[in-house]
């Protein structure tokens, strides 16, 4: 089945990310002006919903609904609150501060997993690693950060299995020395990660960005660039790495995508949010389930 992709929204021009659903609207991030937009899918409405979010990038979605973000120009992961306050969840690794957040993924325990690339090569960060973190609850309402890759150099999108067993990550480096990969790490009983399974290796060219998850299990993944390739794409992987479906996306770079229901909502580095309808696939989300 071949997807037909519109614009939901005229593009911004800058780069978009994030998209979260919350059950009535679609929230996406505009990183280079530093805002959150709120998307409503039944009157094609766009509005600013935050600003000043220190070029946030990534969000989601725990299991009551909160949003949580990554904000990486100020080096933490926050919760927005819809009185319009923001509370910090963690900013700091063992007293130094974190690098520049990506991504996020939570589970049914509230856990929040994020990416923690170092970013810009020559650029002054105080971690000398590009991991994936976790801000885990703590008794007092506190959140506890805590290192979980110790075999990532750019960790970007990441994504739990239905059943939270499985922590898949997208590896992806841009230097040509390191590897572009969909790595799926077993996750213990302990909140550890054990050894990954490599699913796919993208070679030499851009790897996954964003990923989200179908009702079935599958894997749908923001990958591919015009430099080479077969440029923009929405590949779909079942659990063990195989490709059963690939999109070409009117978007030179598509960064993250998400379901509001049978439709795909996708973001891009040239400010998209394109839109499938009715694709054959239903999301699964931990919030709204």
């Amino acid at each position: 089945m071949s997807w037909t992709f519109e614009n939901a929204i005229p593009p911004i021009g800058s780069i978009t990310e994030g998209p979260a659903w919350d059950g009535k609207h679609l929230y996406f991030t505009n990183i280079a002006m530093s805002r959150v937009l709120k998307f409503d899918p039944v009157s094609d409405v766009v509005s600013v919903w935050r600003t000043d979010t220190n070029s946030a990038n990534g969000l989601n979605l725990d299991s009551k609904g909160r949003i949580f973000a990554c904000e990486g120009g100020a080096h933490r992961i926050v919760r927005y609150d819809h009185d319009g306050s923001t509370h910090t969840v963690v900013d700091r690794f063992k007293g130094r501060k974190i690098n520049v957040p990506n991504d996020l993924a939570i589970d049914p325990q509230d856990r929040i997993w994020f990416s923690d690339p170092i970013g810009q090569v020559g650029s002054d960060y105080q971690l000398d690693h590009s991991s994936i973190l976790c801000a885990e609850p703590q008794p007092d309402g506190s959140y506890l950060c805590v290192r979980k890759t110790f075999d990532t150099t750019s960790p970007n999108g990441l994504l739990f299995s239905k059943d939270y067993k499985t922590l898949y990550v997208a590896q992806s480096d841009y230097r040509g020395c390191e590897r572009r990969e969909l790595r799926a790490y077993p996750v213990n009983p302990d909140g550890t990660l054990g050894k990954y399974r490599l699913l796919h290796d993208f070679g030499p060219h851009r790897g996954i960005d964003g990923m989200t998850l179908t009702q079935d299990g599958l894997i749908v993944a923001t990958c591919g660039w015009e430099v080479s390739g077969p440029g923009g794409m929405i590949a779909v992987f079942e659990p063990d790495g195989r490709i059963v479906a690939t999109h070409p996306t009117p978007c030179k770079r598509p960064t993250n995508c998400t379901f509001i229901g049978p439709d795909l909502y996708v973001t891009s580095i040239e400010g998209h949010l394109l839109r499938v309808r009715d694709t054959g696939l239903k999301g699964h989300l931990l919030y709204p389930n």
